[in-house]
């Protein structure tokens, strides 16, 4: 199988060691670093034309995307981040910089140092989440919203923790309200059980190699490198906004 993307070399940007991709079309994927909302946020952009944002979960980074990149970027301004406390992004250290206003923000200025007005907005896990949240609380910034694997936040509040069957599939969550514990479980071992996590619930498995695994690897094995993702479960597991979203949001025009 041929390499989505081509190391070409390791400039220092920011203090922080990046990798440099060449996609097998030959354009260089360009790693870059913009100050928003209160942190420096990296994201690798690539293409012309509208621009088409992508949102990643956890526990992943921007390379979560590889496959859709170099597709969408024939007709697209791919730009895809690293979320707030994951992969090259910052990670502040407070629980309550991760909450749903905070990582809203991001992209809404992420967009505007773009010197964009609107962006296709596409999400998966919890930036699915992120996406339906940007929709519902700045509309005018989305051209179109794309989410995958992720309900309606205003539905998922509903059955989270009233429905028993929601409630087994979702015990996780309440996992990761344990301090530390949850950290030391998930890094153990070489992170053996996010691995293996990966390699079981990867359904073609030709599209998912030792490669990439060791790519998770090293983002996660930065400081604080599943913290941040941990964080957002923290901050955002309550009613507080959940629980007054109405389940009809503004339609993007």
């Amino acid at each position: 199988m041929s390499p989505l993307f081509i190391v070409l070399d390791v400039p220092i940007l920011y203090g922080r060691h990046i990798k440099r991709h060449m996609a097998t079309t030959g354009e260089v994927l360009q790693h870059e670093f913009v100050s928003v909302n209160g942190i420096i946020m990296h994201y690798v952009t690539i293409g012309n034309g509208p621009l088409i944002v992508f949102l990643h979960g956890f526990p992943e980074f921007w390379y979560s995307w590889r496959h859709q990149i170099p597709f969408f970027s024939k007709h697209f301004n791919v730009v895809v981040p690293d979320m707030r406390g994951h992969g090259e992004t910052e990670r502040p250290a407070e629980i309550n910089e991760y909450r749903i206003e905070k990582l809203v923000a991001d992209i809404v200025e992420l967009i505007h140092s773009l010197g964009q007005e609107k962006a296709i907005v596409v999400g998966h896990d919890w930036g699915g989440a992120i996406a339906w949240s940007v929709a519902m609380m700045s509309p005018s910034i989305v051209e179109k919203l794309i989410v995958m694997n992720t309900p309606h936040p205003a539905v998922f509040q509903k059955n989270a923790f009233r429905n028993y069957e929601q409630m087994q599939k979702s015990w996780y969550m309440f996992f990761f309200l344990l301090q530390d514990v949850h950290e030391n479980k998930l890094s153990s071992n070489n992170f053996e059980l996010l691995k293996n996590v990966f390699e079981i619930s990867v359904k073609r498995k030709e599209k998912f190699t030792q490669s990439d695994i060791e790519g998770y690897v090293s983002s996660w094995s930065k400081e604080g490198g599943i913290t941040g993702g941990i964080n957002y479960y923290r901050a955002n597991l309550n009613a507080e906004y959940w629980g007054s979203l109405d389940e009809s949001i503004p339609f993007p025009r």
